[in-house]
């Protein structure tokens, strides 16, 4: 899979993500309810990314996780577990829970998928434009389950799939940093828009 990795600035220790997510989009016409009918052009994990979160084809879960396995895992410095960025909506299966799951598999890492959950707040962030009204929109919306029973202090990976303005990024780590047994925080994302 071929992958352009970019460097992302936040709150966290070091992160990055694997690639753009569209590289041209056109509005080509409309659908019978009026709505814009887009004609897209995505790089490959766009595409891959795509199929999985609007498709349901979960036969991407492999090779997105094993290239993050292979061109962002290594840059991190002993990461100790992976924790899945909540989820906004439910759905019967979590794409990011499952990338991070695979990922943990990958790397022989422990998966934390409920340490952390998203309260729903019924604002949708995709209809925000900028980074202040998405802070806004999430304050006090990550809750922190503490669930590590062994001692010592870890750094913990967050995995994501879409980076934006990295308000939700941020929230979430604000979220882990509260907890005794994190250290560093580290940011893993599969496309950037």
């Amino acid at each position: 899979m071929k992958v352009n990795i970019r460097q992302i600035i936040g709150n966290w220790n070091d992160g990055y993500v694997l690639d753009k997510h569209s590289l041209h989009s056109e509005v080509v016409g409309q659908n019978a309810q009026g709505y814009p009918v887009w004609n897209t052009t995505r790089t490959e994990v766009g595409e891959a990314l795509f199929q999985l979160k609007y498709r349901g084809d979960f036969s991407q879960i492999e090779p997105l996780a094993a290239q993050l396995s292979e061109s962002i895992y290594p840059l991190f410095d002993r990461v100790g577990l992976i924790v899945p960025m909540p989820a906004s909506n439910f759905r019967n299966r979590q794409p990011v829970t499952e990338l991070a799951l695979e990922l943990g598999r990958l790397v022989g890492k422990p998966v934390f998928d409920e340490l952390l959950t998203k309260t729903a707040n019924g604002q949708q962030l995709k209809d925000l434009t900028n980074k202040a009204d998405k802070q806004a929109a999430l304050v006090n919306s990550f809750t922190l389950h503490e669930g590590i029973s062994n001692e010592g202090r870890w750094n913990a990976l967050l995995v994501d799939d879409l980076f934006h303005t990295g308000a939700s990024l941020e929230a979430a780590c604000t979220a882990l940093r509260t907890y005794r047994k994190i250290d560093r925080v580290y940011v893993a994302a599969i496309t950037w828009r």
